[in-house]
C-alpha cells in the first residue's frame, strides 16, 4: 500500500509538472496559473473525499449487516435449538460479514426445510387419522420443530401407515368371508353397517377400531348362524334316515331323495 501511495503522489506530481509546462508554453500569467492549480487541487480533493465517503459508506453497510446477521443468527439458533455460532477471533470485517451472512442463509434453509417436512407430516397424519379415527399427533406447531420432534413424528406416521395396512388387509379378508356367508345363508344386509361393509367402496370404509371390532362380530354372528343351520340340517338328516329305516324305504329311493 505504501508503494501504491508513493506511485499516486508521483503521478500527481508528474501531472502537475506537465500542467505547469503547458501553461508556461501557452503563456498563462502566474496569477491564473495559481488559480488553475487551486482548481486542480480542489478537483482532486473532491474526488478523494468522494472516494473516502464511498468507502466509509461500505464500512457502515458492513457493520450494519454484521449487527443484523448476528441478531438474526441468534434468533435462528434459538428457533432451531442449536448452539451459538462462533466467529474466529482473527478475522477481517469482510470475512466476518460473509461468514455470518452465509451461516444465516444455511440456517434459514434448515428452518424452511423443517417447516416443509412438518407440513407434509401433518397432511399425512390428518389423512390417516380420518381413516383410522385416531387423534392427531400432539406437537407445538407454533415453533420450529426440532430434529427429535420430526423424527418422532416420522415414526408416528410410519406406525399409522402400518396400522392402516393391517386393518385394510383384515377388512378385505373379513369382507370376503362375510359376503360368501351371506350368499350361503341367503342373508340380505339389513343394517347400515352391513350395507357399508358389503356395498361401500373399500377405500371409503372407516378403519376405526370400533368398526374392525364390529366387523369381527358380524363375521362371528354369520359363522354361528351357519354352524347352527348345519347342526339343524344334520339333525334333520338323522331323523329322515331313521324314518327311512322304519318305513323300509329302498336304497335307490333314498339316494334319489338325498
Amino acid at each position: 500500500s505504501e508503494v501504491l501511495a508513493a506511485e499516486a503522489v508521483t503521478c500527481l506530481n508528474r501531472a502537475m509538472a506537465a500542467l505547469r509546462d503547458i501553461w508556461e508554453e501557452i503563456g498563462i500569467p502566474e496569477e491564473q496559473r495559481l488559480e488553475r492549480t487551486d482548481t486542480v487541487r480542489k478537483h482532486i480533493k473532491s474526488l478523494l473525499d468522494m472516494m473516502v465517503a464511498e468507502e466509509e459508506s461500505l464500512k457502515e453497510r458492513l457493520l450494519k449487516s454484521i449487527v443484523l446477521c448476528r441478531k438474526e443468527l441468534d434468533t435462528l439458533c434459538r428457533e432451531l435449538q442449536l448452539g451459538p455460532f462462533e466467529i474466529e477471533e482473527e478475522t477481517t470485517m469482510l470475512q466476518m460479514e460473509k461468514s455470518l451472512r452465509t451461516r444465516v442463509e444455511v440456517l434459514q434453509k434448515q428452518k424452511r426445510d423443517r417447516r416443509q417436512e412438518l407440513k407434509s407430516l401433518q397432511e399425512q397424519d390428518r389423512a390417516l387419522c380420518d381413516i383410522l379415527c385416531t387423534p392427531l399427533f400432539s406437537l407445538d406447531t407454533g415453533s420450529v420443530p426440532s430434529l427429535e420432534d420430526l423424527d418422532g413424528y416420522r415414526r408416528h406416521v410410519a406406525s399409522l401407515n402400518t396400522l392402516k395396512e393391517q386393518r385394510r388387509e383384515e377388512f378385505v379378508s373379513n369382507k370376503r368371508q362375510i359376503i360368501l356367508l351371506m350368499e350361503e345363508l341367503d342373508h340380505t344386509p339389513d343394517t347400515s353397517f352391513e350395507r357399508d361393509v358389503v356395498c361401500e367402496d373399500e377405500e371409503a370404509f372407516c378403519l376405526s377400531k370400533d368398526n374392525i371390532t364390529a366387523l369381527q362380530n358380524l363375521l362371528q354372528q354369520l359363522e354361528a348362524k351357519r354352524a347352527l343351520n348345519e347342526a339343524v340340517c344334520t339333525e334333520l338328516r338323522a331323523r329322515i334316515a331313521a324314518l327311512w329305516e322304519r318305513l323300509q324305504i329302498p336304497e335307490e329311493e333314498r339316494q334319489s331323495s338325498a
